[in-house]
This record gives structure tokens, sequence and C-alpha cells, in this order.
């Protein structure tokens, strides 16, 4: 029996098809509302906070592997305390969970971010961590705070393994998360910055997973990222796949700082969402790259999908899934 936690988001639907498709038997949990499309046979859906340590222990009976995809995505200010909470506190009680039933492995999904990936000029790999120069993220943070509850699980005799993927690119709800630049392409959003960062098919990082739990590998970090690509060529790629008109406006650092700004200021007024803040402000402007070497060195015949070809792919189910 396998446990997905994060089960309705990008990664974790993913995950889930991939394992229906090995009828693997699948405990899934979700927080809020119950995914009925993704409902089948294979699958239990149980609805567990992860915050709630009696629930947690009850969906771990049976359980022997564990992938943990559930996190809070942010960069709003105004979220520091939901970020911790979920990102760090749930990611203890997760571990603690399974040291507790003593299932087999526990693979647990974290991100670039905590790898502090504010550092122009050196490829960032896996031997590197957050801190206060190297990422303006509280996010980032988090996610370094979660790692390090996994290494003291890893530290307590659990078989754990940690990937940290990049910017994932696939069909999941373009209303939030990264699927949201597709949507940005889609509606010929004029703006681009000549920022570059990794970007990853979400079905590489799924294989990836897979490959990982199967395997003996335990105690390591993998980075997951495909392509160093421009933000400009990303959204140029998106554009031509959706037969739409690609960005033509640059971002510069002061036209960023102004917008963030005044993104702030209506947040405050109306209680929605900044579009932009700050930290991502930064980010899209910082020029980063992604040593992906460690993983091909531990899974030798693995193999990313070109940024293009995934790109089209995507464009197509997005097509389908929004009838476009």
């Amino acid at each position: 029996m396998i446990l997905v936690t994060g089960a309705s988001g990008l990664v974790g639907s993913h995950l889930l098809k991939q394992l229906q498709q090995q009828e693997n038997k699948v405990r899934a949990l979700y927080c809020n509302t119950l995914p009925v499309a993704n409902s089948h046979e294979n699958i239990e859906w149980v609805q567990v906070d992860i915050l709630d340590v009696v629930a947690l222990e009850n969906a771990m009976k049976g359980i022997t592997q564990v992938y943990h995809c559930a996190a809070i995505v942010s960069f709003n200010p105004k979220k520091k305390e939901q970020l911790h909470q979920t990102n760090i506190q749930g990611t203890a009680n997760i571990v603690n969970a399974c040291i507790e039933a003593n299932v087999h492995k526990l693979l647990f999904v974290s991100s670039v971010a905590a790898l502090g990936r504010i550092r122009e000029g050196n490829a960032i790999d896996e031997t590197m961590n957050w801190s206060e120069e190297t990422s303006n993220s509280e996010y980032g943070k988090t996610k370094y705070l979660a790692e390090m509850e996994v290494w003291r699980g890893i530290g307590e005799g659990l078989n754990a393994v940690i990937v940290n993927p990049s910017i994932i690119l696939g069909s999941g709800d373009w209303n939030k998360g990264s699927s949201e630049i597709f949507k940005s392409a889609y509606h010929e959003f004029p703006w681009f910055t000549e920022g570059t960062t990794g970007f990853v098919d979400v079905q590489d990082v799924v294989r990836a997973m897979l490959l990982l739990m199967e395997s003996d590998i335990s105690a390591q970090r993998f980075i997951l990222s495909g392509d160093n690509a421009t933000y400009k060529n990303l959204f140029t790629l998106i554009a031509s796949g959706f037969n739409k008109k690609p960005p033509y406006k640059k971002v510069t650092p002061l036209i960023a700082a102004i917008v963030w700004r005044w993104e702030a200021m209506k947040s405050i007024i109306t209680g929605v969402e900044p579009l932009l803040t700050k930290e991502t402000a930064k980010t899209a402007q910082a020029k980063v790259s992604f040593d992906n070497t460690k993983l091909r060195k531990f899974l030798p015949d693995f193999f990313y999908t070109p940024l293009q070809e995934s790109i089209s792919r995507i464009c197509i189910e997005l097509k389908l899934k929004h009838q476009l």
C-alpha cells in the first residue's frame, strides 16, 4: 500500500496516474475538496490535514511507501505562518508517522528553492543549501527546514530520499502554481525578463520519483531539472504552442520594482493575492542554472524530455482540458 500526500496537486495527480497504470493500491490524502475526477478503484481517498497527528497516524496504517508531495507554495509575505506550519511542521509530522508505522521508504518532494537559488555565476548542485545570502524566499527557507526534518528522520533510521525539482511544467490547474505560466502565454502576456532558471517536465519528475522509490538509493537528494532557459524563451515556446503572440516588452529591474510595490498596495486594499511580489520580481531577474548530473550518475538510463517537446505536449493537453 502506497500513501501519497498532496495527491490533488500537479505532481501528486500525475504520480497517481502512473501508480494506477502499475495497478498499485494507493491511499491518497486530500485536505479540503475531494477530487472526484481522479477516482479509481485502486485509490482510497482520505481527508487528512497533515497537521493533524492522530489522523495522519491512522492514515499510515498498512503503508509501505510514502510520497510526500503536499506543500504550500507562496511568495506572499502574509502567508509566512501558513508556510511554516504546513511545510515544516507538516513534514515533521509525516517523518514521525513514517517512523512510527515502520514504512519501508519515504520520498520527499522538496524544491530547488531549498538550495538557495539566487547564485548567479555558479551552477547550483546538491551540495548547496538555503541561506540568507542565497535566497530571498521564505518559501525556500521552509523547504530547507522541511528537508532538515527528513534528514533528522534518516538519522533515526528512516529510509528516505529527497528530490529538488526546478520549475515544474505540466497540465495542471492553470489558475495557480507553475501552470499559470501557460495561461499567461495563452492570453498573450506581453512582458518578459532576461532571467534564467531551470525547468522540468512533470512527467520526468514523476518518473524519477518512481525509479528512486524502487531503488536501494537512500539518504540522498537529487536536483530534477531538464533545461536551463530564459523566461523569454519559455514564454515564446508556449505562445508558439498556442499559436499566440510571443512576449515583446522587456521588464527592467526598475519596472519590476514599481510593479511589485503597486501589487502590494493593491493587495492590501482588495485582499487579492498579488500577481508579483518583491521575492518573485528578484527571482525573475536572476540568471541561475542547475547541475542535473548527479541523478544520471545514480540512474544512468534516466533522460529528460527536451523543453520544446514538453511544451508542445502540455499545450495540446491544456487545449483539450479547457476546450481552447
